[in-house]
């Protein structure tokens, strides 16, 4: 029998992501394109992640897919393959702390420019995921960045990414649920499902919820304490507030 992740399952076999882009990219004299995705934009605790992955030109590397529609046996296995076989990998991190202080786009920023500065190339060009450049004019020039709308499915180096990036905010989230056991963050990887709901009301956040979020507003625990992200405040020089 197969282990894990060794076969597709037959859903996925007509749904791989190509490399029209990179070649596009590739033609055009641009050699270090990089594949950006990120995860945890939606969760209530833990890291805003983002993945970066620089893929060869000359190796392909089959069974990669958006990690979304993988089993996380399979994402464990495609992360390690991704690892020995890109040209470069890279993972940047907002924590908690930074999305409630910064605000979501903000923080999106800077998690994008942490993980291209550890790629130890310099991007020529960069495919994100979306319709939303979060990289242009702050990392790289707006002009080497391309959008790509369902990117993670359609584009190789992207979906790559979503995979690092996946893999390892969830590896994150296991290891905190050992400190955190009340919010069950090794199942749910802080996002809101009905086990994780039912802990906040009835032990309320712990050290590494998002308290700038709105689903603190409807806390019955009377010791959450609400951030104010730095862009809502009054006074950007005073310190932080809270609500």
């Amino acid at each position: 029998m197969s282990s894990p992740g060794t076969t597709l399952r037959p859903s996925l076999k007509r749904k791989a992501p190509g490399t029209r882009n990179e070649r596009d990219l590739w033609e055009a004299g641009h050699d270090v394109v990089v594949g950006i995705d990120e995860v945890g934009r939606g969760a209530w605790a833990g890291p805003l992640t983002l993945g970066a992955v620089v893929i060869p030109k000359d190796r392909r590397l089959t069974k990669v897919r958006d990690s979304k529609m993988l089993t996380e046996p399979e994402r464990e296995l495609m992360y390690g393959r991704i690892v020995e076989w890109s040209d470069a990998f890279a993972v940047g991190h907002a924590t908690h702390e930074e999305c409630d202080e910064l605000g979501m786009s903000a923080a999106q920023k800077l998690a994008a420019a942490r993980a291209i500065a550890g790629l130890g190339v310099e991007p020529d060009q960069v495919l994100l995921d979306g319709n939303w450049d979060f990289v242009g004019g702050d990392v790289v020039p707006t002009s080497s960045v391309r959008k790509i709308v369902k990117g993670d499915a359609s584009c190789l180096s992207i979906a790559a990414a979503s995979i690092v990036a996946k893999v390892t905010r969830d590896r994150m989230m296991r290891a905190e649920s050992e400190a955190h056991p009340w919010w069950s963050f090794e199942t749910n990887k802080g996002y809101p499902c009905p086990r994780h709901k039912t802990a906040l009301a009835g032990v309320g956040p712990s050290s590494i919820h998002r308290r700038s979020w709105v689903f603190m507003e409807h806390l019955p625990w009377p010791g959450a304490i609400r951030a104010v992200p730095r862009h809502l405040r009054p006074d950007e020089n005073q310190g932080t507030l809270f609500a």
